[in-house]
């Protein structure tokens, strides 16, 4: 017997379903205002000094725009080790239709991060599918489900191998197939470079894409799956243009600094939402997919 959309407590294999429940975590969490943990801003590939009350004011207007688009907002609880990092919930793990997998960053200081996510999770009554353990690393960031049963992974500084034969092994007893996607070198293995830093989903057939920065092989793909594309407005790619949250029912959440790339969004028939997130996002490398873990869509 099927169930309801009441019924259900958790999903996973979409990313462009109506957005019902999602984890976040703020810059308050996250120690953004404590001075010592400020101070690492450097270190972390932060591009300056944290501002964290301009910071907390956009992480509240962007919880303000998923509550308003119908989705019930969690906030991680704070624990020993969280780092600025963070606030980034969408990499620590992958929600599934069969539980949580928790992921294991390439970088030291996110290690906790999967741990708090996995408690906060089991409280919730989702059930943990797995663990990525070491050789292997893996984030959410590297992640787009293309169906509910192919899941599209980058493969690169973030997610490495070994951690997308992890991700394979666990997902392959329910029928998914797991697809690797090399990425680039860009900027070198200290930047923050995900595969969804170059494609975001916007509904099952449309993605908004930084096109020369995708692998022929990843291009292939998508046109032989039909999918339709809308470039960004590349002067834009540096403030995160391609990093655009899907809400489901054609509506999108992005920054309102990329005014060139949302307004062809619009063109193309979304209702695009914006929030400000000079601090939250562009200084981190972070925008509105990175800040979200979609625990529940449908």
């Amino acid at each position: 017997m099927s169930r309801t959309i009441a019924e259900i407590q958790f999903n996973g294999h979409s990313m462009v379903g109506p957005l019902r429940r999602v984890l976040v975590c703020s810059p308050r969490t996250a120690r953004w205002n404590h001075p010592e943990q400020a101070s690492r801003w450097r270190e972390l590939g932060f591009r300056h000094a944290l501002d964290f009350p301009a910071a907390q004011a956009q992480h509240d207007a962007l919880c303000n725009e998923l509550r308003d688009a119908g989705s019930e907002v969690v906030e991680l609880s704070a624990g020993k080790g969280l780092s600025l990092d963070a606030v980034y919930t969408h990499d620590a793990s992958l929600a599934t239709d069969f539980g949580l997998i928790a992921l294991r960053s390439s970088k030291a200081n996110r290690l906790p991060e999967s741990r708090q996510h996995t408690s906060l999770c089991e409280s919730l009554g989702i059930p943990i599918l797995g663990t990525i353990v070491a050789p292997g690393s893996a984030e959410g960031g590297d992640m787009i489900w293309l169906d509910r049963k192919t899941l599209l992974v980058g493969c690169g500084y973030r997610t490495n191998a070994a951690g997308i034969d992890q991700v394979r092994a666990l997902l392959a007893p329910n029928g998914v197939e797991v697809l690797s996607a090399p990425l680039p070198y860009g900027s070198g293995p200290s930047a923050c470079l995900h595969l969804m830093s170059l494609i975001s989903l916007l509904d099952e057939r449309t993605a908004v894409v930084d096109l020369p920065w995708l692998a022929v092989e990843t291009v292939v793909l998508l046109k032989a799956r039909d999918f339709n594309f809308v470039e960004v407005d590349y002067p834009e790619r540096d403030t995160l243009a391609c990093n655009v949250l899907a809400l489901g029912e054609k509506r999108l959440l992005a920054i309102d600094k990329n005014r060139g790339t949302n307004d062809r969004l619009r063109q193309a028939g979304f209702d695009v939402r914006t929030f400000p997130g000079s601090e939250l996002c562009i200084n981190g490398n972070g925008g509105p997919t990175c800040l979200t873990r979609p625990l529940l869509r449908g």
